[in-house]
């Protein structure tokens, strides 16, 4: 009888342990790849449940939008731009930046060399592929700055709608494709043209950079002190999954393989992306920085009329108090 109650009280604590693990759902930007390996690595290593968390990671795709998804209930956190986290704010999607993983932007436009095209001046009157959904908001504002027209028109660019492959410059229907320096551009290189005979433009040097791969969550649902105190939760252990893919390269690109469904990825290439998201995530405590969200929403505010990304500064768009929960 001892026994049979001993059994029956440890049967109830574990009852009990399992439904403490609060519920979290993380929907990310694209497809299970290196880009996304600290929030693998996190729930891996088991970093999320020793946090008390129950976390299901959600891979994006051509035809997903964070900001739609989180908004129909689908997410309680989402991966995005802030480009298309502002523009979504300003639209009625109040998401709030709640920490910020990226430190910095790996977003390129990769030209082939063969075209003359040296410097950004030499864009005018070239053909050149832009990805949309939200992704176009950067390359818009560049634009702007350089006081060139998108539609076509005679001194100025033609815009090509890319999908996300870089088809368009490999086969020459296009002088300049996008990029980002984890991805598109290796497959560049594994489509035949060696670097020499790429010009590639970083975001990051022509000042026009933003932010990228932020943790977002709705501002009504961070009013609920236990949600926000249950992001902290994500938060601290997602940062401790980026520190170990980090620190552990070789076993992060195995977790990440592990993830992929699709069976689409491959070691050489998420070993090489790692190696560059580990570029864009070193030194960032996950923490906003305001001076980078002022230049972000700066560079969206100059983006013209043509194509506005936001016409006003919003309020409210970020808080430091889950980062600073997180971080104690």
């Amino acid at each position: 009888m001892k026994t049979t109650i001993l059994a029956t009280a440890a049967a109830l604590l574990l009852g009990t342990a399992a439904q403490a693990q609060e519920k979290v759902t993380l929907q990310l930007k694209w497809v299970v790849q290196a880009q996304f390996a600290g929030y693998l690595v996190a729930k891996d290593k088991g970093f999320y449940k020793e946090a008390g968390l129950d976390v299901t990671i959600k891979p994006g795709g051509p035809d997903i939008a964070p900001p739609q998804v989180i908004a129909g209930g689908g997410a309680d956190v989402v991966v995005e731009w802030m480009p298309a986290a502002l523009a979504a704010r300003e639209k009625g999607v109040a998401l709030v930046n709640i920490a910020q993983p990226f430190k910095r932007s790996g977003m390129m436009l990769t030209c082939r060399a063969e075209t003359g095209i040296k410097a950004p001046t030499d864009l005018k009157d070239r053909t050149l592929g832009v990805w949309f959904f939200g992704n176009e908001y950067p390359f818009m504002s560049w634009m702007a700055k350089l006081g060139y027209k998108t539609d076509g028109s005679a001194g100025g660019v033609k815009v090509l709608k890319q999908g996300f492959n870089v088809d368009p410059l490999l086969q020459k229907q296009a002088d300049c494709v996008s990029t980002m320096t984890y991805n598109e551009y290796w497959q560049v290189i594994d489509g035949g043209l060696s670097a020499d005979k790429l010009v590639a433009f970083k975001y990051e040097d022509q000042g026009v950079a933003t932010m990228e791969d932020g943790l977002y969550a709705l501002e009504s649902k961070l009013a609920d002190p236990a949600f926000s105190a249950r992001m902290a939760k994500f938060v601290k252990a997602s940062l401790k999954g980026w520190e170990y893919a980090r620190a552990n390269p070789a076993e992060a690109v195995k977790i990440v393989l592990n993830n992929d469904s699709t069976g689409a990825q491959t070691e050489k290439h998420q070993a090489r992306m790692l190696g560059e998201i580990n570029k864009l995530t070193d030194g960032s405590n996950g923490k906003l920085d305001t001076a980078d969200y002022e230049r972000t929403v700066k560079t969206l505010l100059g983006g013209g009329g043509e194509t506005p990304v936001i016409s006003k500064a919003p309020v409210g768009a970020w808080t430091h108090a889950v980062i600073d929960a997180a971080l104690k």
